[in-house]
């Protein structure tokens, strides 16, 4: 999952933007609202994160303008501001949620959570399974068989990313979209090296993760 954080705040962003990544998400920052603005047009985002209060162009109409043009990634608005005619003004900028500063991470991860589930209109699971490897998206515990595996954050995010599309190939520039920020050049090969790390702490004796010469990746059961 792809997130848009637009924040002017140094430090709330960077709190906001490491919680997100160290949860699995691939995470955007723009620091103002025309960038804001612009990389919302330019990439596909599952969430935008916008705080109302933002230099070059205010998040209020921010949204509006990605909604004039069609645009339905959700969006949670973030204030300082905690009044009820500041929260009835940013929902209605079509915005899908509203959550005041200060604000504990959990909460904000929570909101994020339920918009993707609102968004996709499908209970989102809690576990995933592809032969006898498990993996559990709250206690973020990865099994196969009887024993555990201990992973980094980003092998659980391509793991989990590899899981959802099991027996579907998956290409370099999938996973660089999903799990790495944009600013990641596709000619590089970070892809090659967390494959390789991942593949060997999860193959195991029995292969699961396959190469594709030319295509890319493929997990299937054993």
């Amino acid at each position: 999952m792809r997130i848009l954080v637009v924040e002017d705040d140094k430090k709330i962003a960077s709190f906001v933007v490491n919680g997100l990544k160290q949860s699995g998400f691939a995470v955007d920052h723009a620091g103002d609202g025309e960038d804001g603005l612009f990389r919302a047009q330019s990439f596909s985002y599952d969430v935008a994160i916008v705080d109302i209060m933002l230099p070059k162009l205010d998040g209020l109409s921010l949204v509006q303008q990605l909604r004039a043009k069609g645009s339905r990634t959700a969006v949670l608005m973030l204030s300082a501001k905690a009044s009820v005619d500041d929260r009835v003004r940013g929902l209605q900028a079509v915005g899908d949620d509203y959550l005041t500063k200060p604000f504990a991470f959990s909460e904000l991860l929570a909101r994020v959570q339920a918009l993707i589930r609102r968004a996709s209109q499908t209970p989102e699971p809690t576990k995933l399974a592809v032969g006898d490897l498990s993996l559990d998206l709250i206690t973020r515990e990865v099994r196969r068989g009887s024993e555990k595996i201990e992973l980094q954050p980003r092998e659980f995010a391509l793991l989990e990313y590899l899981m959802r599309h099991a027996n579907r190939p998956v290409t370099k520039t999938m996973i660089l979209e999903h799990i790495f920020d944009y600013s990641f050049d596709p000619q590089t090969n970070v892809v090659d090296v967390l494959v390789h790390r991942l593949r060997g702490k999860v193959d195991k004796g029995k292969g699961m993760l396959h190469t594709l010469r030319g295509v890319g990746y493929v997990l299937r059961p054993a």
